[in-house]
C-alpha cells in the first residue's frame, strides 16, 4: 500500500521520517479500494433510497437492514485499527486518533441514517445523512491509508538497513570484511526484493509498478557483479579501472534502492516519456494514413495541401535515413526510393482529386480509387520499411558473442594493443545493436513492447565500457584470480542482457517478415558460398558457412519461441517438425560438407571436393528455411498475409505436399508478351486482371480448397511408404495446387510453358495410377467396388486431358490508352475446375483401390498385395502394434457376415490428424 504525495506533518518512524497529511485522500493501492468497496456500495445504496419499496416483500432490502450492515462494517474497520496501532507503537498515537475520527462519524453516520430511514421522503434528513456518509467515508479512507503506511514504512526499513550495508561494502579494505558484508548484504537484500514484490502487486499506478519491477530485477541480476568488482578493487587497488568498475555497478544498486523508496513514497523515479510511445516512424504514417481521408466540402487548397506534404515529406526523410543506413542492401534501397516516389505521385493524384470534388457531397468514384491508391501506396512503402529494420536485425543479431569472446580472448594474452583493436570492434557492434533497436521501435506500433526495447537498449549502452573495463582489468593482471572471476561474470552479464534485447526485438518483428528476409538473406550466403567454393577461397567459405549456420539457428529458434504462443495442434507439430528436420539432418549435412571442403581446399587437393554434393547441401539448408517458413504460413489467409512479389505465400500445405514439383522450367525465363511492357511472363498477367475477375477465380479457388480438405482426409491418414498409390496421389495434387496458385498470379509457375510442362506430370502420374489401379481391380472378384474403380479411372483420364487443354490457353493482355487490360478469366476458371474435378475422382479412386485390394479374396495365384495399406503410425511410442505388411490385407471371418455394412461407409469413418483437430 502507498502513503499520500502532498505532505504536512511529520511522524518519526524509528530512524525513517514519513509524511503524512490528513487531508490528502488519494488511494494508491489496490486493498484500500478494495477494502472500501463494500462500504461505499452499502452507503450508496442507503442514499439512493428513495422511500418505501412498491416492491413484494423480499424484493429489497429493508433502509433499517441497510443501517445495520453500515454499523457492522464500521466496527470492523474500528477493531482492525485499534489492533494495528497497538502492534505498531511508532504510529500508535496516529492510528488512535484515526479510529477516534472514524468512531465519532461512524456514529452520526447511524444516527442520520437511522432518522432518514424513517422519514424517507424528507429532503432535509436525507442531505444530513449524505453529509454524514461523506465524513465517514473520508475517515475510514485516512485510516486505511494509515495503516497502509505500515507496509510502506516496513519496506523502507529494510531499505535504510540494505543502505548501510551497501556504505560498509564500499568502505571494505579487505577480502574477508568483504566476504563478511556481501553475505550480510545478501540476506539483507533479498528481504527487500520480497517487499518490493509485495509492494508492486499492491500498486495501482503502472509506471510506479514499472518502475518497482526495474529496480528489483538491477538490485537481483547485479548483486554478483557487485561481489566480483568488488574483490577486484580490494585485491588492487592500485588500478584506477578496478575503482571504475566497481563504482559503476555500485552506482547501479544504489540507483534501484533509491527507486524503491521513491516508490515506495508515491514518487516515479523516471520521467514518464523516457522509454514509453509507439515508433515514431510508425505514429507518423499512422497519422498520414488518417490524414489522407477527409470530406471534399472541408477540403481547403492551401490548408489541406500543405499539411498532406509536410506530412509525408518528414515520413521520406525518415525513410530516406534507413534507406541510407551501412547495412540496408542496395535492392532494398532501390525499392524504398521507388516505393517514397510511387507515394509522392500517389498523394497529388489524391489532392487533385480532392480539388476536383470540392462542391460535391458525395465521392466520386475517381476519388475512391485515388484514396485506395494511396492506401496501397503507403502500405508498400511501410512494408519495405519493415523489411529493411528486419535486414539489419537479421544481420546484427546474427553473432552476437563473437565480438565479446574475441575481446576476452585478447585480455587473456595481455596484449593491450589487441585488446584495443577488439575493444573497437566490441563497441561498434554494442552500437550497432543499439541503433538496430532503435530502429525496430521506429517501426512498431506495440508500446509496451518498445518500451521493453528501449529499456534493454539502454542497459546495452550502459554496460558496454564496464565490460571493457573488466576485459582491461584482465590484461593487467592476466593471471589474477579474482580479475578473471569478475571478467566471467560480466561476460554472462552481458550475453544475459543481448538475450532479453534479442527476445525483446523478436517480439515486435513479425515472423512473416523475419522469415520472408532470412530467407532470402540465406540464399544469398548460400550463393556466396557456393562461389567461394569454385573459386578455392576456404576462409571465405568457413566465413559464409557459419553465417549460414547462425541465421539457419536463428530462424529455428525464433520459430519454436513463436510456436510456444500456440495450443498444441497439427499446426504447431508441423512447424516443428520442419524445424527439426533443418536443425537435426539438414544443418548437420551441410556442417559436414563445409568441413570436408574447407580441409580439401586447406590441403590444395581440390579432388577430393564433390561439387555437386556441396551444391545440393547448401541448396538443402535453402529449402528447409523455405519450408519452415511455409508450415508457418499454412494457417494464414490471403487477408492477413501483407506480402510482395519478392516473397510469395504459399497456402494450402500440407504435411506431405510442401516439396518442390519441379514443373517448372527454372530460372530461364522468356518474354511472353514481348510487345507489353510492365508483363514478361503469364503469371504477372494474371495479377493485372481486374479486381471483378480475381473475385470469381477465388471462388472457384475456394471450391478447389474445399475439394482438397476432403483429399487431406483421405490421404493423409496412409503411410506412402510401400504404396505407390498413395505416393503418386499426393505428387499429383501438389501440381495441380501450384497450377491453382498460377490463376491467382502466385507460386511457382511463371509462364505458360511451365503450366504446360506441369500438365504433361500430371498426366504421367496419372498414367502411372491408372496402370496400378488396374492391377488391382484385375485381382478383384467381380462387384460394384471393381465397377465403380473402373469408372473413376476412366474419370482421371478424361481430367487429364481436360487439364492439357486448358493448360495451353494463354491469356491474352492489351495495351488500350496506356492502360493494360488482361483477358483470362475463362481459362483460368476452366483450369481450376478441370483440377478440382481430377481431385475428387484421385479421391475416389484411392478410397475404392483400398476396399479392392483388402475387403476381397484375390483373385489367382497372388501371395503378395500390389500395394501395401497402413495407416500412420504415431510418432515416439506407437498405440498399436506394428502391422506386418502381409496382415495388413483384412481376412474375411464368418463372424463379420452377421452385419454387413457398406466398406466405403466404414472408410469415411476415419479421419485424418488434420480433422481430428
Amino acid at each position: 500500500m502507498l502513503q499520500p504525495e502532498k505532505m504536512g506533518t511529520l511522524t518519526d518512524f524509528g530512524q525513517i521520517a514519513l509524511k503524512w497529511d490528513p487531508k490528502n485522500l488519494e488511494i494508491r493501492t489496490m486493498s484500500v479500494e478494495k477494502t472500501l468497496e463494500p462500504l461505499v456500495l452499502q452507503v450508496t445504496t442507503l442514499v439512493n433510497t428513495k422511500g418505501p419499496s412498491k416492491k413484494k416483500k423480499g424484493k429489497s432490502k429493508r433502509a433499517s437492514a441497510l443501517v445495520a450492515a453500515v454499523e457492522k462494517a464500521t466496527e470492523n474497520f474500528i477493531q482492525k485499527g485499534e489492533q494495528i496501532a497497538y502492534e505498531n507503537p511508532d504510529i500508535t498515537q496516529e492510528m488512535l486518533t484515526a479510529v477516534d475520527e472514524v468512531k465519532k462519524t461512524g456514529d452520526a453516520m447511524s444516527i442520520a441514517a437511522r432518522e432518514f430511514s424513517e422519514d424517507p421522503c424528507s429532503s432535509l434528513k436525507r442531505g444530513n445523512m449524505v453529509r454524514a456518509a461523506r465524513n465517514l467515508l473520508s475517515a475510514v479512507t485516512r485510516l486505511l491509508i494509515l495503516a497502509d503506511m505500515v507496509d510502506v514504512h516496513l519496506l523502507l526499513k529494510s531499505l535504510h538497513i540494505v543502505e548501510d550495508d551497501l556504505n560498509k561494502l564500499k568502505n571494505a579494505s579487505s577480502q574477508d570484511e568483504l566476504m563478511d558484508n556481501m553475505r550480510q548484504f545478501g540476506r539483507n537484500a533479498g528481504e527487500l526484493i520480497k517487499q518490493a514484490a509485495k509492494r508492486q502487486q499492491e500498486l495501482k499506478d503502472p509506471q510506479l509498478r514499472d518502475d518497482l519491477a526495474a529496480a528489483r530485477a538491477m538490485l537481483k541480476k547485479h548483486s554478483t557483479m557487485l561481489l566480483t568488482a568488488s574483490k577486484v578493487y580490494v585485491r588492487h587497488p592500485e588500478l584506477d579501472l578496478a575503482k571504475v568498475n566497481r563504482d559503476f555497478i555500485l552506482k547501479q544498486v544504489c540507483d534501484a534502492v533509491n527507486t524503491i523508496s521513491d516508490v515506495a513514497q508515491g514518487k516515479s523515479s523516471q520521467p514518464t516519456d523516457i522509454y514509453s510511445g509507439a515508433g515514431e516512424l510508425a505514429a507518423a504514417l499512422d497519422d498520414f494514413d488518417e490524414g489522407i481521408v477527409m470530406d471534399p466540402m472541408t477540403y481547403s487548397e492551401q490548408r489541406s495541401r500543405q499539411l498532406l506534404e509536410e506530412r509525408l515529406e518528414s515520413i521520406i526523410s525518415a525513410a530516406a535515413l534507413m534507406a541510407d543506413a551501412d547495412c540496408t542492401r542496395d535492392e532494398r534501397r532501390e525499392r524504398i526510393v521507388a516505393e517514397c516516389n510511387a507515394v509522392r505521385q500517389a498523394l497529388q493524384d489524391l489532392l487533385s482529386e480532392y480539388m476536383s470534388n470540392m462542391s460535391q457531397k458525395d465521392n466520386s468514384p475517381g476519388l475512391a480509387r485515388a484514396i485506395d491508391q494511396m492506401c496501397r501506396k503507403t502500405r508498400d512503402l511501410r512494408r519495405q520499411l519493415r523489411k529493411a529494420v528486419v535486414d539489419h536485425v537479421s544481420d546484427s543479431f546474427l553473432e552476437t558473442t563473437t565480438p565479446l569472446i574475441d575481446l576476452i580472448e585478447a585480455a587473456k594474452t595481455g596484449n593491450e594493443k589487441k585488446v584495443r583493436e577488439k575493444a573497437d570492434v566490441f563497441t561498434k557492434h554494442a552500437e550497432k545493436l543499439v541503433e538496430v533497436a532503435n530502429l525496430v521501435c521506429s517501426m512498431s506500433s506495440n508500446e509496451d513492447g518498445v518500451k521493453m526495447v528501449r529499456y534493454a537498449a539502454a542497459q546495452i549502452e550502459s554496460l558496454c565500457p564496464q565490460v571493457i573495463n573488466a576485459a582491461s582489468i584482465l590484461t593487467v593482471r592476466p593471471n589474477s584470480k579474482v580479475a578473471q572471476e569478475n571478467m566471467t561474470t560480466y561476460r554472462q552479464a552481458w550475453e544475459v542482457q543481448v538475450r532479453i534485447l534479442t527476445e525483446a526485438v523478436d517480439d515486435i518483428t513479425t515472423i512473416d517478415d523475419f522469415l520472408a528476409v532470412s530467407e532470402n538473406h540465406i540464399l544469398e550466403d548460400v550463393n556466396k558460398c557456393v562461389m567461394a567454393l569454385q573459386v578455392g577461397d576456404a576462409r571465405d567459405l568457413r566465413s559464409t558457412a557459419g553465417a549460414i549456420q547462425g541465421r539457419s539457428s536463428r530462424v529455428c529458434n525464433v520459430v519454436e519461441a513463436e510456436m510456444d504462443n500456440y495450443e498444441p495442434c497439427i499446426y504447431t507439430k508441423r512447424v516443428l517438425e520442419a524445424v527439426k528436420v533443418l536443425r537435426e539432418q539438414v544443418m548437420l549435412k551441410f556442417e559436414q560438407r563445409v568441413e570436408t571442403a574447407v580441409a580439401a581446399l586447406l590441403n590444395n587437393s581440390n579432388k577430393d571436393v564433390d561439387e555437386n554434393d556441396f551444391i545440393d547441401a547448401s541448396r538443402l539448408v535453402y529449402d528447409g528455411v523455405r519450408e519452415i517458413r511455409r508450415a508457418v504460413l499454412m494457417n494464414r489467409s490471403s487477408e492477413d498475409l501483407d506480402t510482395d512479389t519478392e516473397f510469395e505465400p504459399v497456402e494450402d500445405l500440407t504435411l506431405e505436399t510442401r516439396s518442390r514439383s519441379s514443373a517448372h522450367t527454372g530460372d530461364q525465363t522468356v518474354d511472353e508478351y514481348p510487345d507489353i511492357s510492365g508483363i514478361c511472363t503469364a503469371r504477372e498477367a494474371m495479377r493485372k486482371m481486374t479486381e471483378e475477375d480475381k473475385q470469381k477465380i477465388a471462388q472457384q479457388v475456394e471450391l478447389f480448397r474445399r475439394e482438397k480438405l476432403t483429399f487431406d482426409s483421405e490421404v493423409a491418414k496412409w503411410d506412402d511408404t510401400g504404396n505407390d498409390i498413395i505416393f503418386l496421389a499426393k505428387h499429383m495434387c501438389m501440381i495441380m495446387m501450384e497450377m491453382t496458385d498460377f490463376t491467382r498470379g502466385r507460386g511457382p509457375l511463371k509462364t505458360t510453358m511451365d503450366v504446360i510442362n506441369a500438365a504433361k506430370k500430371i498426366s504421367e502420374a496419372g498414367t502411372k495410377l491408372d496402370k496400378l489401379t488396374r492391377e488391382i481391380a484385375e485381382q478383384c472378384p467381380e462387384s460394384s467396388t471393381k465397377k465403380d474403380l473402373l469408372a473413376y479411372l476412366q474419370r482421371i483420364a478424361l481430367y487429364c486431358h481436360q487439364i492439357q487443354i486448358t493448360s495451353k490457353v494463354k491469356a491474352d493482355v492489351q495495351n488500350i490508352s496506356g492502360e493494360l487490360i488482361v483477358s483470362g478469366l475463362d481459362s483460368a476458371t476452366s483450369l481450376i475446375q478441370a483440377a478440382k474435378n481430377l481431385m475428387n475422382a484421385v479421391v475416389l479412386t484411392v478410397k475404392y483401390s483400398y476396399v479392392a485390394s483388402t475387403k476381397y479374396t484375390r483373385q489367382g495365384t497372388v501371395s503378395s498385395p500390389i500395394v501395401v495399406w497402413k495407416m500412420k503410425a504415431p510418432e515416439k511410442k506407437p498405440l498399436v502394434r506394428p502391422e506386418k505388411p502381409e496382415e495388413v490385407r483384412a481376412k474375411v471371418r464368418k463372424g463379420s457376415q452377421k452385419k454387413v455394412q457398406n466398406p466405403i461407409h466404414a472408410l469415411s469413418e476415419f479421419q485424418s490428424p488434420a480433422d481430428a483437430v
